[in-house]
């Protein structure tokens, strides 16, 4: 083999690198950067999830606390 020569296994492993580069492009651009399920996408959607829980026991505190507040207590006897 002379230094100017190409590896078949150079060739095959370019072209698969390629490929697969290729592959993941057309991915993306078929399903959607909005649709693909990504790390950082799931731990937003759990930080949303639980900030949407934090604001509803939140609410519901303050309704209690509220209906707490307008109770009298009746006498007792």
């Amino acid at each position: 083999m002379s230094t100017g020569s190409i590896d078949l296994t150079t060739i095959s492993r370019t072209v698969a690198s390629l490929a697969v580069g290729m592959v993941h492009t057309l991915e993306r651009a078929v399903v959607g950067e909005a649709q693909m399920r990504t790390a950082r996408g799931n731990a937003w959607e759990a930080v949303c999830a639980d900030r949407a829980r934090a604001d509803q026991r939140a609410e519901l505190d303050r309704i209690v606390a509220e209906l707490t507040a307008s109770h009298e207590p009746r006498p007792m006897g």
